[in-house]
């Protein structure tokens, strides 16, 4: 709807949009207190944003947060650092420069009075009277304290600066240690110091008379987290992760597996996607971060020639195991609910060959290039969704297809 549009982009509900402006205000405020012309506050705002003191809600959050990082690269790559501070400007120094001309006119005109003008090389304390010597000296005194109190401070700010660098370096590697350590627990049935007996069994509803072994490998993962609906791996890129999958598409996008609060977020099933009864479509959501974590390079996609070398996608429910082959790569977005297009993000079962096969006209038709791989009615398909900076709401897409089940 119209009515829900902020800063240039659409969003399909009013939660969205409100969680928008909410971003828009935050980052109205910390513009009103970060000078982005100095590179040292840009730094250390860039390690605020990552360390999560501001906390975005949408994708025009993100955008920021991408801004900045790219900012303070920048900055960076020129060799400043978060204690950099650049001159104020040229009006700044024309003040500065009239009022030395005025200081420097008034001490010639009082050399001019006394019959002579002295350079500043002849002039000596001894030249002045006993009371202008003390001012002087009192003055230099005063000085002094200062030169001292400011080294003295710079050396207080630059152990708080290391310190804050020690604390940021702690909490990224604590992310990266916490990827590494679930996917070691893979395969592993210890818990806690305890041996899972018997295997996870699951009954799926009190309807539906169906009960679900979790797979050995994955026991563990699910009773650290029951929000746990598979794992996600590519060999050869850094795509190594957990799904999750709630009742909404909100909670695990500034959530870690641990449920901390990481501006990475995790990657997570649409809540709308069933893989029990198994949906014709199931669509996984990552966040498209700068730094490579979750799907950071998942538009690499774009190159057919990396996606020849990277076209099995392993996609394991904690149910059953799959491999998946690439078929289609596009761009897309997101629409208005009134707009008549294909939306992607809208498809997950197809109720006939008729409406499996318009789906997949529409994605070949959106497709970068041809991979060469089809899909029948009846096969199950995998999508991967990240954000895409090419335009407003954009979203980069690659669709796979269902090869190998075990």
């Amino acid at each position: 709807m119209s009515g829900y549009e902020a800063a240039g982009r659409r969003f399909r509900t009013e939660s969205e949009y409100k969680a928008a402006k909410r971003d828009l205000k935050l980052i109205e405020e910390i513009k009103s207190n970060v000078h982005m012309e100095q590179p040292g506050e840009v730094i250390s705002l860039c390690d605020a944003l990552a360390e999560g003191k501001y906390r975005f809600e949408s994708v025009i959050g993100n955008d920021f947060d991408d801004e900045i990082y790219e900012l303070a690269e920048k900055y960076k790559s020129q060799g400043y650092t978060k204690s950099s501070r650049l001159p104020e400007g040229k009006r700044a120094r024309k003040k500065a420069q009239k009022k030395q001309g005025k200081s420097s006119e008034a001490k010639r005109s009082a050399g001019k009075k006394n019959g002579s003008i002295k350079s500043k090389s002849q002039v000596s304390l001894d030249d002045y009277d006993g009371a202008m010597k003390k001012a002087i000296l009192e003055e230099m005194k005063k000085r002094e304290k200062r030169r001292k109190l400011v080294v003295v401070l710079c050396g207080i700010i630059a152990v708080g600066c290391f310190g804050y660098f020690g604390v940021y370096s702690y909490f990224a590697d604590r992310t990266q240690m916490n990827y590494e350590e679930l996917a070691s627990l893979k395969g592993n049935n210890a818990l806690a110091g305890m041996t899972a007996a018997q295997p996870v069994t699951i009954h799926y509803t009190e309807e539906d008379d169906v009960e679900l072994k979790v797979l050995p490998e994955y026991e563990t993962l699910y009773n650290k987290n029951k929000k746990l609906i598979g794992w996600l791996k590519i060999d050869d890129t850094i795509i190594d992760y957990p799904v999750m999958q709630t009742a909404n598409n909100e909670y695990y996008l500034d959530h870690n597996f641990n449920q901390e609060y990481d501006k990475n977020g995790s990657l997570f099933m649409d809540a709308a996607c069933d893989v029990v009864h198994r949906n014709t479509n199931l669509i996984i959501y990552g966040h498209h971060m700068k730094s490579g974590k979750m799907f950071g390079n998942l538009n690499s996609y774009s190159s057919k020639e990396y996606c020849e070398k990277h076209s099995i996608i392993r996609f394991d429910t904690i149910y059953e195991k799959g491999l998946y082959q690439v078929m289609y790569v596009f761009r897309s977005r997101i629409y208005n609910e009134d707009e008549v297009v294909f939306k992607y993000y809208q498809f997950f079962d197809a109720a006939s060959e008729k409406e499996f096969e318009s789906n997949m006209q529409e994605m070949a038709a959106l497709s970068l290039y041809d991979t060469g791989v089809k899909a029948s009615f009846g096969d199950e398909i995998l999508t991967l969704s990240t954000c895409d900076s090419s335009e407003p709401d954009g979203r980069f897409v690659v669709v796979a297809k269902r090869i190998q089940s075990e």
